[in-house]
């Protein structure tokens, strides 16, 4: 079960965390994923972070701005969001999936497990 969190209202050009609780003890197995979603638009990939080394991706809108990290002790994943802009916006949704192949992982159905979603609003 994934519980994600620390969405709300910014400024354009400041900054968020989000967070992503995950219940269970195999945490370090999964491969995580933030994907957001926008009004009137697809869900689309974000970022991901391997469960085995912890290699990162990035969808390119959002490099050198966002950091993916986890913390396996706690079972949580992270989404440090710098420099928001307008189209940044969107509701952020957290997703677990295991083994997913490298041209795979901005894939969604890829991922078994989802969280509700946290809304993040940037105004400008």
């Amino acid at each position: 079960q994934l519980q994600a969190s620390g969405g709300g209202l910014v400024q354009a050009g400041g900054s968020l965390r989000l967070s992503c609780a995950a219940s269970g003890r195999t945490f370090s197995g999964y491969d995580m994923a933030w994907f957001r979603q926008a009004p009137g638009k697809e869900r689309e990939f974000v970022s991901a972070i391997r469960g085995s080394n912890g290699i990162t991706y990035y969808q390119d809108s959002v490099k050198g701005r966002f950091t993916i990290s986890r913390d396996n002790a706690k079972t949580t994943l992270y989404l440090q969001m710098n420099s928001l802009k307008p189209e940044d916006a969107a509701v952020y949704f957290c997703a677990a999936g295991r083994g997913i192949i490298l041209s795979s992982i901005r894939v969604q159905r890829m991922y078994n497990y989802w969280g509700q979603g946290t809304q993040v609003t940037v105004s400008s």
